[in-house]
């Protein structure tokens, strides 16, 4: 059987970029054959759409594997447009994401890896496994740009016209890695809700959790769904009408100077339905206060808003929701799992019983390849690089603070920086997207427009369809100090 071999300097150094509208110049099978350092192609077989992408445009569907355990799927349309464009994965990954396969049916050449394990549910996999750490953290997006560009360009006989990456969540978190490590992979990129602090991310939840699991063998919630119902009615009652409108939704919950003295708290200390006792208050009160050790911010409060909507609070905090099944809140389970299987490889760790005292030195190395928090963007800039954060304000899940906060470093560092970043803060949003507010945003085409037509993204607008209605927003970007 007749290999094709290509090498990395080609790769890297070829000046032959594909026009928007191009064929492949190979069949599809012969990828099978086709020999790149350190990968093994698994599969190469020609498609007419199936039950992972709904499309009726031929394409050709690529598996491989990079060195031990990094598994990939790439996607090349018969009809390319001449662009690449990678997704992100969620939380702890572990199954091949590539979330923009339906793509491929408008000619994007579309890639997503597992990020070199199996099995996300948890963090075991990472367990004193410092290759499948370090793939997790840093490398995996990265060696899958590279692999995915060096076939697209065999197959077309030509680079990638332009090459993009979005992801929210991790994939956010992926995304702001690519950009301050590797900025020569992307020419865009877009970074929603972004978890790019992974330590710090994760001494908060192991905060909330302190307060809302005192007792690790029982794992009760403290904070109920009483207590989500009243503080939501509260929240609204002082803060909804601040931006004029009484929606249910505060486009800006930093203006919400909250007064807790208005909650009523439970005679005696018993808990009831209508009122908090002293440990809820304290609970919910570390949900909204900063995480601080030392005089040092580690990560920001939450902001005010969205407590008792559906998964919100009632999932990723205080685990109250019915769909938890009696099963712990997802901070809790991400945040003990962090600090088990990527921060200390110990599987004993009892988050009862951490002080955070030592927390700077017990986390250098796990920062060293899961952070992104560099606000040097100078080299992504340099290539003319452009890059979109979008955050919900009532995301429950990573404090929407901590994404304004990098920002504003990023402006802090570079006069000019909103020449190549913009940041837009969805009121009324959630974690990646549902909430009251407008969610639904073309971030690919938005992206794609500042790339390629110097289209600086203004104002974005958002879309909610719900109830038989389409209701639209229009967002500006955010900048420093803006009221």
């Amino acid at each position: 059987m007749r290999k094709c071999y290509i090498s990395f300097a080609f790769i890297l150094f070829t000046g032959v970029a594909l026009a928007q509208n191009v064929k492949p110049c190979k069949p599809c099978e012969e990828l099978k054959n086709l020999q790149l350092p350190d990968v093994t192609i698994l599969a190469a077989e020609a498609n007419v759409g199936n039950t992972t992408v709904s499309t009726r445009k031929p394409f050709c569907r690529v598996l491989g594997r990079i060195s031990k355990e990094i598994n990939f799927e790439i996607l090349l349309p018969d009809e390319s447009n001449g662009r690449f464009l990678m997704s992100g994965g969620g939380g702890f990954v572990g199954s091949i994401q590539n979330q923009f396969r339906s793509k491929v049916e408008e000619g994007f050449t579309t890639a997503g890896t597992d990020t070199g394990h199996k099995g996300g549910g948890d963090a075991k996999w990472a367990f004193n496994n410092m290759e499948r750490q370090l793939n997790f953290g840093r490398l995996a997006i990265h060696r899958t740009a590279v692999v995915s560009k060096a076939i697209m360009q065999y197959y077309y006989c030509g680079a990638p016209f332009k090459s993009y990456f979005a992801g929210c969540s991790r994939g956010g978190g992926q995304a702001m890695v690519e950009a301050q490590y590797y900025p020569e992979d992307f020419d865009g990129i877009v970074a929603g809700a972004p978890a790019f602090a992974w330590p710090a991310i994760s001494a908060k939840f192991l905060q909330h959790s302190q307060y809302n699991y005192p007792d690790p063998k029982k794992l009760r919630p403290v904070i109920t769904n009483d207590n989500l119902k009243l503080l939501q009615a509260e929240v609204l009652k002082q803060c909804d009408q601040l931006d004029g409108v009484a929606d249910n939704i505060l486009d800006n919950p930093g203006k919400c100077k909250f007064d807790f003295s208005k909650l009523a708290v439970c005679a005696d200390n018993k808990p009831g339905s209508t009122c908090f006792t002293k440990e809820q208050l304290e609970a919910i009160k570390s949900v909204y206060n900063p995480l601080v050790l030392n005089g040092k911010q580690i990560y920001p409060g939450f902001p005010f808003g969205a407590e008792a909507e559906e998964d919100s609070w009632d999932t990723w905090i205080t685990g109250s929701s019915p769909s938890m099944k009696n099963r712990p809140s997802q901070q809790y389970m991400f945040g003990t799992n962090i600090f088990k299987y990527l921060i200390f490889n110990d599987s004993t760790f009892d988050y009862t019983k951490y002080d955070f005292k030592n927390f700077d030195v017990e986390t250098e190395y796990a920062s060293s390849y899961l952070d992104a928090t560099s606000t040097d963007y100078s080299e992504f800039k340099k290539r003319n690089g452009k890059i979109i954060f979008f955050h919900g304000w009532n995301d429950p899940a990573l404090s929407a603070n901590a994404t304004v906060e990098h920002y504003d470093g990023i402006l802090k560092s570079d006069k000019d920086a909103q020449s190549f970043a913009r940041l837009f803060l969805l009121p009324g949003v959630l974690h990646c997207g549902g909430g009251l507010g407008c969610d639904k945003v073309d971030w690919i085409g938005l992206i794609i427009d500042w790339v390629e037509k110097s289209k600086a993204p203004d104002q974005v607008v958002a879309t909610k369809v719900g109830g038989g209605k389409v209701v639209t927003k229009a967002i500006l970007p955010y900048r420093k100090k803006q009221e």
